[in-house]
């Protein structure tokens, strides 16, 4: 069965139904469609920001996803809700599936484009809020910028930062992404 029209409200039962390749996320019952295959600027940023996370976390008993990595949030009991965030860290075991997770995850990190950004910096921004995500990051490889959003009294606080600084990874605690390591390969990239 390929992806149906766009009816009023679709659920997790119909997500795991479609058979088509289209890749999409469910937000609060609505499909969002998500371009086939991420650019190569959001690849070499996305594998930078992956590799810090996988050395750091070797050994710990928190683990890093890539995309595509299903995550099945249930904003006030609702199943209309499964993103594939670009990076997901899960510190609770318990939320993990054989589709992915479902559960809350402890730190988020999408990396937008211009076909992205509007969900990334307002549905899914308010999905990430709404349901507790402590940490969630908004990484720009066009402007080389990281905006931090910590939740904190339910309402996320925001930081931004720049290619030469280090950001920390407040939810895992003694580690900071080294931008430089995220950004650098991007110049080389955009002039070849």
């Amino acid at each position: 069965m390929a992806l149906p029209q766009m009816v009023e409200h679709y659920t997790y039962d119909d997500y795991m139904s479609w058979t088509d390749n289209a890749r999409c996320e469910l937000i609060d019952g609505f499909v969002y469609m998500m371009s086939p295959a991420p650019g190569r600027l959001h690849q070499k940023a996305s594998g930078g920001l992956y590799r810090q996370l996988a050395n750091f976390l070797e050994g710990k008993s928190c683990e890093v996803y890539a995309a595509p990595f299903d995550v099945r949030i249930d904003p006030e009991g609702a199943d209309d809700t499964v993103v594939q965030p670009d990076i997901t860290v899960i510190c609770d075991e318990s939320i993990l599936t054989d589709h992915g997770a479902s559960g809350t995850p402890t730190v988020v990190m999408e990396i937008i484009s211009p076909s992205s950004a509007r969900i990334d910096r307002i549905a899914k921004l308010e999905v990430y809020r709404r349901t507790g995500v402590p940490e969630y990051w908004i990484v720009d490889p066009d402007r080389q910028t990281v905006e931090v959003h910590l939740l904190k009294d339910g309402e996320y606080i925001t930081r931004s930062y720049v290619k030469n600084e280090p950001v920390p990874v407040t939810h895992l605690p003694g580690l900071s992404i080294d931008l430089n390591k995220v950004f650098a390969p991007l110049k080389a990239l955009s002039t070849s």
